[in-house]
C-alpha cells in the first residue's frame, strides 16, 4: 500500500478537491461576472469534504466494518476463538450468528468475495450498523461539545498556529488570485512534483532514475547495543516539512529532540541488559508506552489548569441564566450535551458487555485525555496524524491482570479497541476545531456550522458504510490493504485471547515506575514552561516522542527545524513570512501528486510511487 490519499488529518483528496473548485468558482465568475462561491461556502464545503473523508476512511469506517466480521473469519481450532469470545459477543453488535460458530458465510463472502450473481448481504449489517451508528452518533456530539469548550481557549486565547488549515484557508480567501498566482507557491509546488513525477516514472520504467525519500538507520546499526534501536525510518516528506515550518521553534526542538531521546533510551537499557519488550499493539518499547501514559495524565491536567479562567466562564455561563454564546453550540448545550454524550456512551458500553466501572474509566481516558492530546498534537504540533501509544487497557495493567478483568470485558474491548481506541487517526474532533479555526478566518458565524457538520455526518455514515461493503464482498478482502483487514482488527482479540488464556504476567516494578518517569519528566516539562519564558522544551513533544506518528515524521521535523531557525535568526520574522508561500507550495504539491499517481494507478493498473506518510 503506498498511497492513502483519503486518511490523515489533512487527507490530500480534501485539499486537491478545494483546489479545483476555487479554479471553477473564479472561472465562472470571470465568464458571467457573478460569484459562484464565496469564501464561506468554500469553507463550508471543505470542512463537509473533511469530516466526510475522516469518517470513510481511518476515522470509522475502515476500521468499524472490518472489525465485525474478522473475528469470524480467523477464528480457527487453533486459536480457539469460538470458545474464548463468540458466548460473549452480544448479537447485535456483529452480522453473524456468534453462537453459529467460525466461517459464517457473512464473513467468508467478505473476505473472499462473493461469486458472480450473488447479492450483498445488506439486511445481515442492518442492525449491527444502526447498534454502532447510535453510540457513533453520540460520541461525535460529545467530541462536538468539546471543541465548542476548547475554541476560545485554543484559538482566542492561547492563539495556537492551527497548521493544518494554513493552506486551505489561503485557499478559499484568493479571490483575486493573489495567493494562486505567487510564484514562491509554485516553486515549492514544483520541489515534491518533479520529486514524485520521477519515482513515479521510475516504477513504471526502471532505467529512469528515481528519487530516494526512504531510507532506516536500523541498517547501519549492526552489533548491540546500537542494534537494539527501535525502529527508525527516515522519511522525506516535502508536505510535513511545510506544515512544520509554522510550528514555533520550540515545538520543532522538542519533538525531534525527545524522539532521539527515545532511541538513546535503547542503547542505555540494551547495554545495561535490560529486557527490551514491546508495547502491546504499539509501535514502541514498553518503557516508552509507559512514559507515554504518564505524560498523557500529567499534560491533560496541565491543559486544564492554564484552561481555568476560560472554564470558569464556560460553566459560569453554561449555568447562568441565559446559557448562551456564539459558538457552535450555546456552552450550556455544549456543557450538559458533554456529560448526556458521557453518560449515554458509559451505559452503552456496559450494556453491549463492559463492567460499568471499566466503562466510565474507558471513556474517561479516551475523550479526556487521548482525544484532547491528540486534537493538541494538530493544532499546536501540526502532526497530520495523531496516533498514542497506549490503550486505556494498559493503564489498568499497570496494577492488575489483563484476565481480572474477565472474558465478557475482555471480549468487548477486542471490538472496541480495533474501532476507537488503539488507532487514533482519522480523529474527528480535529476537524471540528480545524473547521471553527477556518470559519473565524472568513467571517463565518459559527453557529452557521453546526447544520453543515450534522450533514456531513450523517451522509458520509450511510456511503461510507455502503462503499466500505460492496467493495469487499465484490473485491475480496483478503487481496485488499492488509491492515485494516487483517491487521488491526485482530490485534486486540489475539492480545486478549492470551490474557483469557492465562498468559497474562503482571508488569510488576518496571511498568509503574516509568509510568511514574513520564508523570515526573512531563511535570518538570511543565513547571518550567509556566516559569520560565525562555525553557527551550515542551512537554507535548515529549508525549508524543513514542507515537508511530513521531517515527514516520521525526525526520521533516528536524528538517523543518534546521531550516526555520537560520531563517529567523538570519532573516528576521519578515523573511519568515515572505517564505510561507513557498513551504505551503510543498505541502500542495506533494499531496497534489499522491492524488495523480492514485488516478494513474488505477487507470493504467501500473504500481504508484512510495509517499512517505504510510
Amino acid at each position: 500500500m503506498y498511497i492513502q490519499i483519503g486518511f490523515l488529518q489533512f487527507p490530500p483528496v480534501v485539499i486537491v478537491f478545494l483546489f479545483f473548485l476555487v479554479l471553477l468558482s473564479r472561472g465562472i465568475r470571470k465568464a458571467t461576472g457573478k460569484p459562484f462561491l464565496s469564501p464561506q461556502e468554500l469553507t463550508v464545503v471543505y470542512l463537509m469534504m473533511l469530516i466526510s473523508s475522516m469518517i470513510s476512511s481511518r476515522g470509522l469506517m475502515e476500521k468499524l466494518i472490518p472489525a465485525l466480521v474478522a473475528v469470524n473469519y480467523f477464528a480457527n481450532p487453533a486459536n480457539n476463538w469460538v470458545d474464548l469470545f463468540f458466548k460473549h459477543i452480544h448479537p447485535w453488535l456483529v452480522p453473524f450468528n456468534p453462537r453459529g460458530g467460525e466461517a459464517s458465510p457473512i464473513a467468508v463472502g467478505f473476505y473472499e468475495g462473493l461469486s458472480k450473481g450473488t447479492g450483498i448481504p445488506w439486511k445481515a449489517w442492518v442492525v449491527p450498523f444502526l447498534t454502532w451508528s447510535s453510540f457513533v452518533l453520540v460520541l461525535f456530539f460529545g467530541f462536538l461539545c468539546i471543541s465548542v469548550i476548547l475554541r476560545r481557549q485554543w484559538i482566542d486565547n492561547e492563539k495556537l498556529s492551527f497548521p493544518l488549515v494554513q493552506l486551505p484557508l489561503e485557499f478559499v480567501k484568493d479571490e483575486e488570485g493573489g495567493f494562486i498566482g505567487n510564484r514562491l507557491l509554485w516553486m515549492g509546488f514544483a520541489v515534491p512534483a518533479v520529486v514524485f513525477a520521477l519515482n513515479g516514472l521510475h516504477e513504471i520504467f526502471p532505467f529512469i532514475p528515481g528519487f530516494p525519500i526512504s531510507g532506516s538507520i536500523n541498517r547501519y546499526m549492526t552489533e548491540r547495543p546500537w542494534s537494539d534501536i527501535f525502529f527508525t525510518p527516515v522519511y522525506l516528506s516535502f508536505a510535513a516539512i511545510g506544515f512544520f515550518y509554522f510550528l514555533p521553534s520550540q515545538i520543532l526542538l522538542s519533538l525531534w529532540f525527545f524522539f532521539v531521546l527515545s532511541r538513546i533510551q535503547d542503547v542505555i537499557y540494551s547495554a545495561l541488559g535490560m529486557r527490551l519488550e514491546g508495547m502491546p499493539l504499539y509501535p514502541t518499547r514498553i518503557y516508552m508506552g509507559y512514559q507515554v501514559a504518564g505524560a498523557y495524565i500529567v499534560l491533560a491536567g496541565y491543559l486544564l489548569y492554564v484552561s481555568i479562567p476560560h472554564i470558569r466562564d464556560v460553566l459560569r455561563k453554561a449555568l447562568g441564566s441565559n446559557g448562551g454564546s456564539d459558538e457552535v453550540l450555546s456552552y450550556r448545550v455544549a456543557f450538559f450535551g458533554l456529560i448526556g454524550s458521557m453518560a449515554f456512551s458509559v451505559a452503552w458500553c456496559s450494556f453491549f458487555g463492559l463492567s460499568l466501572w471499566f466503562s466510565f474509566f474507558e471513556m474517561t481516558i479516551y475523550l479526556f485525555v487521548v482525544a484532547l492530546i491528540m486534537a493538541r498534537s494538530t493544532s499546536e504540533a501540526g502532526l497530520p496524524m495523531t496516533e498514542t501509544s497506549f490503550r486505556p487497557i494498559d493503564l489498568y495493567h499497570l496494577f492488575f491482570l489483563k484476565r481480572s478483568l474477565g472474558p465478557r470485558n475482555l471480549t468487548f474491548l477486542s471490538l472496541f479497541d480495533a474501532v476507537f481506541t488503539r488507532d487514533q487517526r482519522g480523529l474527528i474532533l480535529t476537524a471540528f476545531l480545524d473547521g471553527q479555526r477556518m470559519a473565524e478566518g472568513v467571517g463565518i458565524r459559527r453557529r452557521d456550522l453546526l447544520t453543515p457538520i450534522a450533514l456531513g455526518i450523517g451522509v458520509s455514515l450511510i456511503a461510507s458504510a455502503s462503499f466500505q461493503l460492496w467493495l469487499p464482498y465484490r473485491r475480496g478482502a483478503l487481496g485488499m490493504y492488509w491492515y485494516a483487514y487483517q491487521g488491526n482488527p485482530l490485534w486486540a482479540f489475539q492480545d486478549n485471547a492470551a490474557a483469557i488464556s492465562g498468559v497474562d504476567s503482571p508488569l510488576g516494578a518496571m511498568g509503574i515506575s516509568f509510568f511514574v518517569v513520564g508523570i515526573a519528566v512531563t511535570s518538570f516539562l511543565a513547571v518550567m514552561r509556566t516559569l520560565f519564558w525562555w525553557w527551550p522544551f515542551h512537554p507535548l513533544g515529549y508525549a508524543l516522542c513514542a507515537s508511530w506518528t513521531m517515527i514516520v515524521f521525526w525526520f521533516p521535523v528536524f528538517i523543518a527545524w534546521l531550516l526555520k531557525t537560520p531563517i529567523l535568526r538570519y532573516g528576521g520574522i519578515g523573511f519568515y513570512k515572505k517564505l510561507r508561500p513557498f513551504f505551503l507550495g510543498m505541502i500542495f504539491g506533494e499531496f497534489s501528486m499522491a492524488v495523480v499517481w492514485t488516478c494513474v494507478s488505477w487507470i493504467f493498473g501500473t504500481r504508484a510511487p512510495f509517499f512517505p506518510w504510510p
